[in-house]
């Protein structure tokens, strides 16, 4: 497997842990997004799209993180990132979309480039944009949490799943974006809980081999 990819994208280190927590082996290829080399032809070539990441497995590209991790799950179902019950997987998915669909998507890099340099927005209010919704979100997921007393460690049960993949790197945007985390301690827990684990771990952005070197 070859991933296309760039150190800092919430979506690429999503699929960097899911890779990892499913043991599987990948050439890291580096896109980078601040020299703009996603828009270049010859990534465009693999993504028509331009956003990273892609997975390129035995000639096959796929693109579009969730739909890549669902065909992890399908294609490499052990160790599983979803529960076996129908209603457990309805709400596993549930607080993964919370990140997905509600967070991510209009705090990533080509929204914030549009509120830089279309709209002139300095980067005070380019912070205050994503802390907005960050706490919308988290605010929302914090709730969900509190209220699952039968969860374990992680954001349900008792092993890393499909909500920690996409939690996770949420997290980090989050402390990049120096938004306050004390109000929310079941996240923080689920944070520290899966930052012990070597798959989660070695997908931070700091380590990747194109991240910037003190």
């Amino acid at each position: 497997m070859q991933l296309y990819n760039f150190f800092r994208s919430g979506t690429s280190h999503r699929l960097r842990i899911a890779l990892n927590l499913k043991g599987l082996a990948y050439d890291y290829i580096p896109v980078s997004l601040a020299s703009e080399e996603h828009l270049g032809a010859a990534f465009k070539a693999i993504n028509p799209q331009g956003l990273v990441p892609a997975l390129v497995d035995d000639g096959r590209v796929l693109i579009q993180s969730p739909a890549i991790i669902e065909w992890l799950e399908e294609r490499h179902p052990t160790p599983p990132l979803l529960p076996a019950n129908a209603e457990d997987r309805a709400r596993v998915r549930a607080l993964a979309a919370i990140v997905g669909c509600d967070i991510h998507p209009i705090n990533n890099r080509r929204i914030l480039e549009y509120l830089r340099k279309t709209l002139g927005h300095g980067e005070a209010a380019v912070s205050a944009w994503c802390a907005t919704w960050i706490d919308a979100g988290f605010a929302a997921l914090e709730n969900l949490l509190a209220a699952d007393t039968a969860r374990g460690e992680y954001c349900f049960g008792g092993a890393p799943g499909l909500a920690d993949v996409y939690l996770v790197p949420q997290v980090e945007s989050a402390r990049r974006f120096k938004l306050d985390l004390a109000p929310y301690p079941n996240i923080l827990a689920i944070d520290a809980a899966c930052n012990r684990l070597d798959a989660f771990r070695l997908a931070a952005p700091a380590l990747q081999p194109d991240a910037p070197r003190p």
